[in-house]
C-alpha cells in the first residue's frame, strides 16, 4: 500500500511539472484572434512563441506578422524593446522569437499586414 501511496504522488507530481512548463495567453481586437504559446515558461532572454492567428473565423493567410515587445521607461531605467518578424509555419501558425531582458511586465503588440487591406494590431502583456 505503501508503493501504491508512493507511486501515485509521484505521478500527480510529474503532471503538475509538466503542466507548469508551458505558457499559453489568448489576445484579440476587433478583427483578429491571437493564441500564443510556448513550449516552456517565459524567461529572461530569447523566447520563442508560437501564434495561431485567425481572421474572420478561419486562419490567417497571406499575411506578414511582426512582433513588439517593451517595457516602457521608470524612474531609473530605460526603456527596453524587441522588434521581430514572424515565421510562417503554414495554417495560420506563425514562430517568432522576442528577446525579453528582464523580468516584469512586457507590452505586447502583434501586427498582422494582409497582401491587400488595412494592417491590425492585437496587443496583450506578458507577466513572468
Amino acid at each position: 500500500m505503501k508503493k501504491l501511496i508512493i507511486a501515485f504522488l509521484i505521478t500527480m507530481l510529474g503532471v503538475t511539472i509538466l503542466q507548469a512548463a508551458a505558457f499559453e495567453k489568448e489576445a484579440k481586437s476587433r478583427t483578429a484572434k491571437v493564441h500564443m504559446s510556448s513550449d516552456s515558461p517565459l524567461t529572461v532572454g530569447s523566447n520563442t512563441l508560437t501564434l495561431d492567428i485567425t481572421q474572420a473565423g478561419s486562419a490567417a493567410k497571406d499575411v506578414k506578422v511582426n512582433v513588439k515587445a517593451f517595457m516602457p521607461a521608470m524612474p531609473g531605467m530605460p526603456a527596453m524593446e524587441s522588434k521581430a518578424d514572424a515565421k510562417d509555419l503554414g495554417a495560420g501558425k506563425y514562430e517568432v522569437t522576442v528577446n525579453l531582458s528582464m523580468g516584469g511586465t512586457w507590452q505586447l503588440h502583434i501586427f498582422i499586414t494582409p497582401t491587400q487591406g488595412k494592417r491590425s494590431r492585437v496587443k496583450t502583456s506578458l507577466n513572468f
